[in-house]
């Protein structure tokens, strides 16, 4: 495998575990997603003005207007991302709202394929359809209507993935771009267009809350996105698409373990149906792999039995 492959891997695969638990830190700060949208932008621009400064990404000359400006169509793209996907928890648990947002990989392929040029092969979009079978299939399993305004939840969550898809391929144009740049534009951006919203008088009044909001700037905004931008960088959109479903599997546990949300039966059936899929995708399967191994075995068996006979 090559060795940006195998980097990439790593980077999206950790990224992912990341974001799974983004869910617990929302719901437990106890903020209005406007707040936390716009706290995770604040403190996410200060940890990475920090880590752009200690590299040397500020000196001028890195950026050009261009990739300037797509940079911050991305950062628009992920504050309506996280502004749709956080308003879903209220409607849908996180695990529902998480498996539903992650059809951002079909989104991700089909906008590769209009824009990059990408191919959409058959084997790409059986993984891809297999993957998101497993998902339908966590969400029936979880018992949807359960919750009010069930229907909106989703509707919510696959906007997110839309604006997702958005900003991740804002970042494959901007490949050479330090991501630890990309990403302190992008939040930057978010302060920015949150600062008339949020309502700076009513901030939390306890250390809990804080603490909460902090690690959203600093674990999963800071840390996470350049990892994640690093890593769409290094890898072709499919792989990242496949990478991406570690990201449901996390927040399923997470919701499981965190706030008791049992995993039924034909979640776990999803669940195993999604990482057959991620596998598939990133070890290339395909028919005639399986054919490949196949005829060895039997061949030898054969041969056995045939000698036994005789």
């Amino acid at each position: 495998m090559d060795r940006d492959i195998r980097k990439g891997t790593v980077e999206m695969s950790a990224a992912m575990l990341i974001s799974g638990t983004i869910g617990w830190f929302v719901v437990m700060s106890g903020q209005p997603v406007v707040s936390v949208v716009f706290w995770r932008c604040f403190f996410g621009a200060l940890s990475l003005l920090v880590v752009c400064g200690a590299l040397g990404f500020l000196r001028p000359g890195i950026l050009n207007w261009r990739i300037f400006a797509i940079a911050v169509l991305g950062g628009i793209a992920i504050v309506a991302n996280w502004l749709l996907l956080f308003a879903s928890y209220s409607h849908a648990s996180i695990s529902i709202a998480t498996t539903v947002y992650n059809t951002q990989p079909f989104m991700l392929l089909g906008l590769g394929a209009l824009f990059l040029g990408e191919k959409i092969t058959r084997m790409k979009l059986f993984w891809l359809l297999l993957a998101f079978a497993g998902m339908l299939a966590i969400v029936q399993g979880k018992g949807g209507g359960a919750m009010p305004g069930y229907g909106i939840g989703i509707l919510l969550a696959l906007g997110a993935a839309f604006f997702y898809a958005l900003a991740a391929l804002a970042a494959k144009w901007l490949k050479g771009t330090p991501p630890h740049l990309i990403a302190l534009i992008q939040v930057a951006t978010g302060v920015l267009m949150m600062a008339p919203f949020v309502d700076l008088s009513a901030y939390p009044q306890s250390a809990g809350p804080w603490a909460m909001l902090i690690a959203m700037g600093v674990l999963h905004t800071g840390l996470m996105y350049v990892l994640l931008y690093g890593a769409i960088q290094k890898l072709p959109t499919h792989l990242t698409g496949a990478l991406s479903f570690i990201y449901p599997i996390a927040a399923i546990l997470v919701d499981r373990f965190a706030f008791g949300h049992a995993l039924q039966s034909l979640q776990m059936v999803g669940s195993a149906v999604i990482l057959l899929a991620a596998a598939g995708m990133n070890l290339g399967w395909s028919p005639a792999t399986c054919r490949k191994f196949r005829p060895a075995g039997m061949v030898k068996r054969r041969a056995e039995k045939a000698i036994n006979l005789k």
